[in-house]
């Protein structure tokens, strides 16, 4: 059956619009943090069933029209060779980081053998909800995956990779495109698997400049998105000005983070479908001001082709009620 949100994806006019939330496996839910305390984040992941009870924990609360794998998008380094582990406080640490060009030139192992435990969530998911909402997969990008493996973590600046670009660009391409072959096949792994969308996070690739953008990455985005067998969205942040790399992209659904404007990103796009875009510290906010900042959101989008989510992932530490807002604001808004 064609869910709202795959209806959405593919432009068609929705009875009202689909909502989700990025990060909404857990974070914010009291259960999941009773969970953390039991497992780790990578015991969760890789374990399927955890994984399971852990995604479904918002359709517990707030039924909303996709269900998010609970992973990671760092889980695609395995296929490479990469090993990396989770530290409190820092987040992500890459065991054996790219130190230079000898590093880059990569071929990744079967992804259906390395990553079966994410294939058999999705099974799971299908399983207890496909009939009632979309299974959502998603893979990072190829830039921010390089981020990653570069600097050994998490970059505010991204840095270590725009140094390598800038001395080996050679290396740098083919470091993108190593991760662009697996990406590509994990996210074909997915679907096979279930996922009725998929999302590409290349978030920090807002960090390059247009014309390295052009260069480098929009070839490898359209590698990756081009006749999938599922809708695709594509997120990067802080790309106010350059929509039409996103457009061009090979996505179905261009996601929005909260500093572009819905109306001016429906004029500039069209009729391709968008995702997002509320900020997501408004959910700080009291119950009223997230309904009526949600409800603007749903009016600048249209009646058509709009997926309504947050501009980036929700925080932890968002109050339950306000979520609980921003989802009844969508499902009771008629087109």
């Amino acid at each position: 059956m064609d869910q709202l949100l795959v209806r959405a994806a593919r432009g068609e006019r929705t009875e009202r619009p689909p909502v989700w939330l990025m990060r909404q496996a857990g974070r914010h839910i009291p259960e999941y943090r009773e969970l953390r305390d039991e497992h780790t984040f990578l015991e969760a992941i890789k374990n399927p069933e955890i994984a399971q009870e852990i995604t479904m924990l918002p359709w517990e609360y707030y039924e909303p029209d996709g269900v998010v794998m609970f992973s990671d998008i760092l889980t695609v380094l395995e296929p490479l060779g990469f090993s990396y582990h989770i530290e409190s406080g820092v987040g992500p640490v890459i065991d054996d980081p790219v130190t230079g060009p000898a590093d880059v030139d990569r071929t990744h192992d079967d992804v259906s053998q390395k990553l079966d435990y994410v294939g058999e969530l999705l099974v799971r998911l299908n399983q207890r909800v496909g009939e009632e909402t979309a299974v959502i997969g998603f893979a990072g990008g190829p830039f921010t995956l390089a981020s990653y493996a570069v600097a050994g973590g998490p970059s505010r600046t991204n840095m270590p990779l725009r140094r390598l670009r800038a001395a080996h660009p050679d290396a740098f391409r083919t470091l993108l495109e190593a991760f662009a072959d697996v990406v590509r096949d994990y996210l074909e792994f997915q679907i096979g698997n279930g996922a009725d969308v998929v999302q590409l996070f290349d978030t920090y690739a807002g960090a390059l400049t247009r014309e390295d953008y052009e260069e480098f990455l929009l070839p490898l985005h359209q590698e990756i998105l081009t006749d999938l067998n599922a809708p695709s969205i594509v997120f990067v942040r802080r790309m106010g000005g350059r929509l039409d790399l996103l457009e061009a992209s090979g996505a179905d659904v261009v996601g929005l983070d909260w500093t572009v404007g819905m109306g001016e990103a429906r004029d500039q796009l069209g009729n391709r479908p968008v995702q997002g875009n509320l900020d997501p510290s408004y959910l700080f906010g009291e119950p009223e001001f997230v309904r009526k900042k949600t409800r603007a959101v749903i009016e600048k989008a249209g009646p058509s082709g709009h997926i309504l989510n947050l501009g980036h992932g929700v925080n932890k530490d968002t109050p339950v009620e306000s979520v609980e807002a921003f989802v009844e604001t969508a499902k009771t808004t008629e087109r």
